[in-house]
């Protein structure tokens, strides 16, 4: 029963924020607001439980939703033969400058002192 709870509350935070990106006119995707109204709501102890419940149900069950990447990628092989190679390229590429970024990002953030001394590490 803590599943369907968790469940719910899944399924009420994200139509919150749906709602809430569509009357609100806002530039954010309702799914991004759910989130942060699922965080808000996780504040609360009672609510914890729950979701904590229905996200291992979900992950236990997570492979089943590859599957239809895998139908995809069947359905299209020609396609992929065809531009597998930039394909990959473009996917190696953009995974290594996002990775770049992020390190670059945190080195900015991140000040000297605390480097310098192992904090965080």
């Amino acid at each position: 029963m803590t599943v369907l709870h968790g469940l719910a509350l899944l399924l009420i935070c994200q139509s919150i924020g749906e709602a809430a990106a569509r009357l609100l006119h806002l530039p954010l995707p309702g799914p991004v607001l759910g989130l942060l109204a699922l965080l808000a709501a996780l504040r609360w102890q009672r609510l914890q439980a729950p979701a904590g419940a229905a996200a291992t149900a979900l992950l236990q069950h997570l492979s089943l939703l590859f599957v239809p990447v895998g139908v995809g990628v069947v359905t299209h092989l020609a396609l992929i033969s065809q531009h597998g190679l930039r394909m990959a390229l473009a996917l190696l590429l953009s995974t290594w400058l996002g990775l770049a970024v992020t390190a670059w990002v945190l080195q900015w953030l991140w000040p000297a002192d605390d480097a310098a001394q192992g904090v965080g590490a």
